[in-house]
């Protein structure tokens, strides 16, 4: 008779008499005891924050809850609107469309700034010491993407042209914490020298600055998206606790469906 499968994991088990979590009697030493933020960070790392990395962490989690009706809150509105029956498909429709525009700006801007780093220390080289050699990296990164034709994720907002208020916080948090790592060094720097390659100054964004400190906080860069969709969540729940009390769903519907105008067909034209 051949031995029954194991799958080892450090994560939650359960027995007759206790469930256990990342070695902690969920019961006795987590519930009421561990923050879900703190906890959240110990389940992606399977090791215990700081003080320090956990009040990072959550400002970040903060930092990127709500944003008011951006497409996510809009389409999970319309979404409950269409299936009050389903909260899971409301709050799915909202975390789809977490993507390149909206909340993956996160996991872009993080990857974004550690293969910079990467690349320098694949060349042989170490991060720079003083905000004059950040500046010359951040300024060779801003070309090189110029040249590319490519964005530099985190760069740029949509209504907060004169500067995201979000940013100056949680670098502020960061420095507090003494966690104010490589990649909010080189972050910083892009807002202090883009102007110079692209003749205007654009804002540092709040969801690039988030990437930046999780990626200083030594956080899975393949998770860093995940992160940005754990904090909508909480926002998304507000968006329909307040569609609950004050719809304005059935409005956003109504002024598509009753102002549309039909046109001639535009048949697609390969290129």
């Amino acid at each position: 008779m051949s031995e029954e499968p194991e799958y080892a994991t450090a994560l939650g088990a359960s027995s007759l008499e206790k469930i256990t979590l990342l070695g902690q009697d969920l019961a006795e030493d987590v519930m009421g005891t561990v923050g879900f933020g703190e906890l959240s960070f110990w389940l992606a790392t399977q090791r215990r924050p700081t003080p320090g990395e956990t009040r990072v962490f959550e400002a970040v989690l903060a930092a990127l809850a709500d944003h008011g009706f951006t497409p996510t809150a809009i389409v999970s509105r319309l979404t409950y609107l269409s299936a009050p029956d389903s909260i899971q498909g409301a709050l799915a429709a909202g975390l789809l469309g977490g993507g390149s525009r909206f909340l993956g700006v996160t996991e872009d801007c993080g990857r974004f700034l550690h293969d910079v780093l990467g690349s320098v220390r694949a060349d042989g080289g170490e991060p720079p010491t003083d905000d004059a050699g950040w500046d010359a990296l951040a300024l060779e990164t801003v070309k090189a993407q110029r040249a590319a034709k490519r964005f530099v994720p985190g760069l740029g907002h949509h209504v907060h042209k004169q500067g995201d208020p979000r940013t100056p916080r949680l670098m502020a948090i960061a420095r507090e914490e003494d966690l104010f790592g490589p990649h909010l060094r080189l972050f910083e720097a892009i807002g202090r020298v883009h102007h110079q390659v692209l003749g205007r100054t654009l804002p540092l964004n709040g969801a690039g600055v988030c990437g930046a400190a999780l990626a200083d906080l030594g956080l899975p860069l393949e998770l860093l998206r995940g992160f940005a969709l754990l904090a909508r969540t909480a926002g998304l729940i507000g968006q329909l606790a307040e569609e609950l009390r004050h719809p304005v769903a059935n409005d956003i519907f109504l002024s598509v469906d009753l102002n549309n105008r039909s046109v001639d067909p535009d048949p697609y034209q390969p290129t």
